[in-house]
């Protein structure tokens, strides 16, 4: 009972292909590897991107001027606590 033998891991293979097909456990290995390969792309672009940044330095984004600030359509709000 501690560990499976051969003939248990061939009638569990035997049951897989029963229940899904070959076509689709196919696919599925396919998909399977086609996702690993991207992920190791991924992996190998993102490292080189991140080492490019690091020469240059990285532009603020997202910051309020004087002239958004000033802006009459927009209402500005604090928030209090309740006592």
């Amino acid at each position: 009972m501690g560990s499976f033998s051969i003939w248990h891991w061939l009638i569990v293979l035997l049951i897989v292909v029963m229940v899904f097909g070959t076509k689709k456990l196919k696919n599925m290995g396919s998909d399977l590897g086609g996702a690993v390969k991207g992920f190791k792309d991924g992996m190998k672009d993102g490292g080189q991107s991140a080492a490019a940044t690091d020469d240059k330095p990285a532009a603020p984004a997202g910051q309020v001027t004087n002239a958004q600030a000033s802006d009459k359509t927009t209402i500005d709000v604090e928030a209090r606590q309740k006592s």
